[in-house]
């Protein structure tokens, strides 16, 4: 009789990692779960830097321009309590984000700035979390995807290295969290659960204006229960893997 059972994930391969660099398309967007796994690398002295392409200006029932800052500053809460140090925020413009070749060209920018050893971003199949995914999701985890493997190619926006004196970076790995389809788990323990909450409660005014939205303490658990399940701990961040070269040669070493 075959035994069919689904095997554990097997942890994230983190031998010699000192950078991540985590791409989201707005404030709050790592924080359902994913500020976890943000929280065990830098308590583990990895530098962790987040890069917002938006303002999130357009995701509350104020004017804009009130919003943007009032959402920076909660963003900045968030990443106090996880130890990250380093966050960016673009200006392209919230609710309206594109797949371009301008977006791909920060991002190559900023990665070659940071130089990290992963490449973090959230999922972007067009059905997400029980629905259908929001459009600057998809257009960040895309342009995340392309944006590292443009930062590695000295040929592609040459200007960065010519003009700015960037020179080309390869990450080891894009990480893919909240992936259907996951194939490496980063363990967490209580502290990292706890911070993980308290991280999307920092964004107490935006919360505030999403109607029926759930206590972060009433879910977030949950979701790095399930994540642990199927890892084989008690709590984890999954995630899918893509394999940009850096893992493998990483490993043989």
């Amino acid at each position: 009789m075959t035994d069919t059972a689904a095997q554990p994930l097997p942890p994230l391969p983190e031998h010699g990692i000192r950078r991540v660099l985590c791409v989201v398309a707005h404030p709050d967007d790592m924080e359902y779960g994913a500020s976890a796994a943000v929280a065990a690398w830098t308590a583990a002295g990895i530098s962790v830097t987040y890069l917002l392409l938006t303002r999130g200006e357009a995701g509350m029932a104020e004017d804009p321009e009130l919003v943007a800052p009032l959402r920076a500053t909660e963003q900045r809460g968030a990443c106090d309590v996880v130890g990250v140090e380093d966050l960016r925020i673009l200006e392209h413009p919230d609710g309206m984000l594109e797949a371009t070749l301008v977006l791909r060209r920060d991002i190559a920018r900023v990665i070659r700035q940071v130089r990290p050893d992963l490449v973090l971003t959230t999922n972007f199949d067009l059905e997400a979390y029980g629905s259908l995914n929001q459009a600057d999701h998809r257009a960040a985890g895309l342009s995340a995807a392309d944006g590292a493997r443009d930062a590695a190619n000295p040929w592609v926006f040459r200007e960065l290295r010519e003009q700015e004196g960037l020179e080309p970076w390869s990450a080891r790995a894009l990480l893919v969290v909240g992936h259907p389809d996951p194939t490496h788990a980063k363990a967490v323990g209580p502290e990292q659960v706890q911070a993980s909450v308290d991280s999307l409660r920092a964004h107490a005014a935006y919360l505030a204006h999403v109607t029926g939205h759930p206590v972060p303490e009433g879910f977030i658990p949950q979701i790095l229960r399930d994540g642990g399940e199927a890892a084989g701990t008690e709590h984890a961040v999954t995630m899918r893997v893509h394999d940009l070269g850096g893992l493998r040669s990483a490993e043989s070493d």
